[in-house]
């Protein structure tokens, strides 16, 4: 008996031993045959069918060279991106990185959701070493980094050059003015009979970038209320779009409404000369029409610095991620290695690196580089970004877009809009306090 006592007690022993040899392993995670902790990263992003593709190529080759890691890839359009993640978010089941906006940073980031990358900056993870500066803080809140800039676009005026020419227009872009710019709408519109430009919407991005030429910004750095305090701004910005909508070379709001997609834009059709928009979208007007088109950089940007090199979207890792640092990595890849920008080729935003920039070059069309060389051109005389819009901003950006079409309509005067617009704005964004 004594002796099958025994017995009994080494087979526990074993059993126990066992147990915690296999609790440890499992404690641990699988290894990869190289003895590599084998990791599953869930990424989402938005976008086309065409980033999704180039995007699954990406993390293929990421694979590829870090095979201890596997990615799960997760993606949608605009509108249904943003349904998804919201309640992942409220689940605290968010994917370990996540494409994020500029309009959802903050809310993102002030709730505690995101992880603060400057660790990973500082320490190498993601080099910034070929990174400006500018490129970096549009993601930044405070002194923390909640979102990591994936491409840069610049504030531009592109113009049809066959209408300028017709209306012996020449736009100096270096050096033009805001009178400068009115001047040439209205000979476009005499000479052409068409509009003189787009109609410069939506406000948010226009009337900010006035007031950034004037050395005023549009919200305070803590979001708490407007930065500018003079409204005769406001009323100078508006009374310059009446008095060219007066003339018919400007398009009312009702009429710029109609324009769904790149195809419908008037720089496209013929029906303007000038169109304000973003660099990025130089490509699609380039490949749509036959005229022969450039890009300037807009009025009035040099004396204030006015432009700056808008984040056109990020990488964010949030705080519920099991995996931050291997995220940090796939982050730097995206962002640094050359082999995967050549499969992005700045389809989000001219890359942030300058070595990557110049490791494209050779692989860009004319039109593209057209681009890379107008940012770049740009960036030598661009100032910081403003900080990621506060919140409440979609409400403030509403109430902008309402006054600003009741003063094209003149059911409000200019300095009325800009009275009513302080009040609206500040009781918004008094919440912030």
């Amino acid at each position: 008996m004594r002796r099958l006592g025994f017995a009994l007690l080494a087979v526990l022993l074993l059993l126990s031993a066992a147990a915690c040899s296999s609790g440890n392993e499992e404690a641990s995670g699988s290894k990869d045959e190289k003895g590599n902790e084998e990791i599953t990263l869930r990424v989402a992003w938005w976008g086309g069918q065409p980033r999704h593709d180039y995007t699954m190529k990406v993390i293929e080759l990421y694979e590829k060279q870090h095979p201890n890691v596997k990615i799960e890839a997760e993606f949608a359009n605009w509108d249904d991106y943003w349904k998804k993640l919201a309640p992942m978010a409220a689940a605290n089941q968010l994917p370990d990185i996540i494409q994020m906006d500029t309009a959802y940073l903050s809310q993102y980031g002030e709730k505690g959701q995101l992880e603060d990358l400057t660790p990973y900056t500082k320490d190498g993870t993601i080099d910034v070493g070929s990174i400006d500066e500018n490129a970096i803080s549009g993601g930044k809140i405070g002194d923390n980094l909640y979102g990591f800039n994936l491409g840069s676009n610049v504030l531009s005026v592109i113009t049809n050059d066959d209408m300028l020419k017709e209306a012996g227009v020449e736009i100096d872009d270096e050096n033009w003015t805001w009178e400068d710019f009115q001047q040439n709408v209205l000979d476009v519109h005499k000479a052409t009979g068409q509009f003189g430009t787009n109609g410069m919407h939506p406000p948010d991005v226009f009337f900010p970038y006035y007031l950034r030429t004037q050395g005023e910004r549009f919200y305070k750095e803590d979001g708490t209320g407007l930065a500018y305090k003079d409204d005769q701004l406001f009323a100078d910005y508006f009374n310059m779009q009446l008095g060219l909508v007066d003339q018919k070379a400007f398009p009312t709001p009702d009429i710029q409404a109609q324009i769904k997609g790149l195809e419908d834009d008037y720089i496209v059709k013929g029906t303007a000369a000038m169109t304000w928009n973003w660099s990025n979208q130089y490509l699609g007007f380039a490949q749509l029409t036959e005229a022969p088109l450039s890009i300037n950089l807009p009025p009035e940007q040099s004396a204030e610095t006015a432009l700056f090199l808008r984040p056109s979207m990020f990488f964010s890792v949030p705080k519920s991620s099991k995996h931050k640092e291997e995220a940090a990595k796939f982050l730097d890849f995206f962002v640094n290695d050359v082999e995967a920008n050549k499969l992005i080729k700045g389809d989000r935003g001219v890359p942030v690196s300058s070595e990557v920039i110049e490791a494209l070059k050779p692989e860009l069309t004319e039109d593209e580089a057209k681009i890379f060389e107008y940012v770049e051109r740009a960036s030598q005389n661009a100032s910081q970004a403003d900080p990621p819009d506060p919140l409440g901003s979609a409400e403030v950006m509403k109430a902008l877009k309402d006054i600003s079409e009741q003063i094209i309509f003149k059911q409000i005067t200019p300095e009325e809009g800009a009275k009513k617009f302080r009040e609206q704005a500040e009781d918004i964004l008094g919440k912030n306090k």
